[in-house]
């Protein structure tokens, strides 16, 4: 959620962190804001957009070679600009940002108040800024010692940046349960939320862990601790995002150019684990625990939104191949509602950015039982991949857009390499459909390559549901979760209330709903269970709803039934979410765009998910 940057060096402070904070409007926000120290701590800050920001300072003093940056999403108090980070101490020689919650606020506010502290905001974190000025003031202590004692009095999550008047050359930064990154420089450092402010500017970086502090000072080399005031020696990283990976590269929009990198980033998460020429699938992330996976009594995937529909994809993959019984959860019910796992059990957590928390728990929450806990994320470095025992990373490279596209089907392919690989060690399959599988998972990115270039037909047929105001989505077995997602993406941008059901359910409610002003969108490959979907597709045109169908190339049972084919190439059944994915892809982006919606930053969504 909300995007914390910040910078000490030799150059001036504000471009670098307004350019930082344009990278990380993609993470989702309400309201912006800027501080700088140039002999005093001067902040700026108001609702809406960082180009508001930009707007409301114009023509200010924007001097200082320190200074930090945020975007907010609101949680406690509403956006606006006094809510809007970042805060002041009560004497302003100190400030803060802060993403996360500081769940025992409203105790430390009152004892705070007591203490002859005032509030001017709703907010969680100016409790935080006040807690720390309260103690380096009696405890007469440094900047960092203060910060230091304050985290160990908070109930939490965060991600934490400091600035002291007093102290015009150090930053300090904190986190618990949500990301922050150091980019080291020469004679100069970076913070943020993730890498892609950064990366301009240097790819060395340190992945701070929980309950770790920084001190960041000029001229001096970086340093660290934990809250229990342990030290901690920076492991420095080099970085393998590219600068172009996180601009649109001509495209109007970063969903639409994800949507169209999906050719490339399906290759790349199949790169180095589908072996062709060997005809053998390999996944070295996972390859200690092969023995324990292969033995497991049962499989439990977690996962929240997009990544929670490839997780549903997955079950059926596994199942399928491999034989193993799954479960698929949402994590943030898996977490409270008491499960039962055992140290028989192994837990996949897939995440696209590897800090949702919801996420996070249900793993902190699955090795307290002794289970394995393997993870499935896209972020190098994230909390995911660092909380888990072991896992695979997805490789689709940077993914702006919230909505997301080309995460997804990199997601179903590891999961697909992932049943192929306990397949064939096992010996559940004959080999001869398990060389087919490969064989056909490897030709996949042309497939998708073919479908983009029908791009404009899905333009046409957006153009005619532009201002509908329902949309059903409906498909049966390995096309359900891919129904589930495409209506996850109507919704998501163009605000069109829309579900997803499996197909065979709508007599059991939906088919209420559905006639002449009702678009429904039937995923209808000529695979798996097509008489059957083909009677479902009979019963909506019965009641005059219009029918929007996915279907494999050449299919002429459905084209005579449907009032708008999209055609797919033909596969395997299983790898058809990978193709019946990219037209409702295209076809919500398209509504998305003719509604005036801003595609990629949908309101009130952000796209890391760092509180619960």
């Amino acid at each position: 959620m909300c995007g914390i940057v910040a910078y000490v060096g030799p150059r001036l402070a504000y471009p670098i962190l307004i350019k930082g904070l344009h990278r990380l409007e993609y993470r989702g926000y309400d309201s912006a804001g800027i501080c700088l120290l140039n002999g005093e701590l001067k902040v700026w800050k108001c609702k809406g957009k960082v180009s508001e920001l930009e707007k409301y300072i114009e023509g200010e003093k924007l001097e200082g070679t320190i200074g930090m940056a945020h975007t907010r999403w609101a949680t406690h108090g509403e956006p606006n600009q006094i809510n809007a980070h970042p805060h002041y101490s009560q004497s302003k020689h100190l400030s803060i940002i802060h993403n996360g919650i500081i769940e025992n606020y409203l105790v430390l506010r009152k004892e705070l108040q007591q203490r002859g502290f005032t509030f001017t905001s709703d907010t969680d974190t100016e409790v935080l800024i006040h807690l720390i000025e309260d103690i380096q003031q009696n405890e007469n202590v440094a900047v960092e010692e203060a910060v230091r004692i304050a985290l160990t009095q908070v109930i939490g999550a965060y991600a934490i940046v400091v600035l002291s008047q007093d102290n015009p050359d150090k930053i300090i930064a904190a986190r618990k349960g949500s990301p922050m990154v150091i980019g080291i420089g020469e004679d100069e450092f970076f913070v943020a939320s993730d890498a892609t402010p950064i990366i301009e500017y240097t790819n060395n970086v340190v992945f701070m862990n929980d309950e770790e502090i920084a001190i960041i000072e000029r001229h001096q080399e970086l340093k660290m601790r934990t809250v229990r005031n342990q030290e901690r020696t920076p492991y420095i990283q080099k970085l393998e995002m590219s600068l172009t990976a996180i601009e649109k590269g001509g495209f109007p929009h970063f969903m639409l150019k994800e949507i169209f990198e999906q050719p490339r980033s399906i290759l790349d998460s199949m790169r180095g684990r589908l072996h062709l020429d060997q005809d053998t699938v390999t996944l070295g992330g996972i390859r200690d625990y092969l023995p324990k996976i292969l033995n497991a009594e049962r499989i439990i995937i977690t996962a929240c939104g997009t990544s929670w529909h490839a997780g549903l994809v997955g079950e059926y993959i596994i199942e399928d191949l491999a034989r193993i019984p799954v479960e698929v959860e949402y994590s943030s019910e898996f977490r409270y509602r008491n499960p039962v796992i055992s140290e028989k059990d192994v837990i996949i957590a897939i995440s696209q950015s590897g800090e949702t928390a919801d996420t996070l728990a249900a793993i902190e929450l699955a090795k307290s039982k002794g289970a394995t806990v393997l993870g499935i994320c896209n972020v190098v470095g994230s909390s995911i991949a660092r909380a888990t025992h072991a896992g695979v990373y997805t490789h689709a490279g940077p993914e702006i857009g919230v909505a997301s596209t080309k995460a997804f089907t990199a997601q179903v392919v590891v999961l697909t390499l992932m049943g192929l690989l306990l397949a064939e060690k096992k010996g559940t399959l004959p080999e001869s459909y398990l060389h087919k599988l490969r064989l056909e998972l490897g030709i996949i990115p042309s497939k998708v390559e073919k479908i983009l270039q029908r791009a404009d037909k899905i333009k046409d047929i957006a153009t005619i549901y532009k201002d509908s105001t329902n949309a059903l989505y409906l498909g049966r077995g390995y096309n359900f979760p891919v129904a589930l997602e495409g209506a996850l993406k109507l919704k998501e941008i163009s605000y069109i209330h829309a579900e997803g059901y499996p197909a065979a359910e709508m007599k059991h409610g939906p088919i209420a709903l559905i006639d002449k002003n009702m678009p429904v969108v039937f995923i209808a490959p000529k695979r798996g269970i097509y008489e059957k979907v083909i009677t479902n597709i009979e019963e909506v045109r019965a009641r005059k709803g219009n029918i929007i169908a996915i279907i494999t190339e050449g299919d002429e049972s459905v084209r005579k039934l449907a009032d708008h084919c999209i055609e797919i190439p033909d596969t395997e059944e299983m790898l058809i979410p990978l193709l019946a994915t990219i037209p409702l892809q295209l076809l919500s982006y398209y509504v998305a765009v003719m509604r005036g919606c801003n595609v990629d930053q949908p309101r009130n969504l952000a796209k890391s998910v760092t509180v619960e």
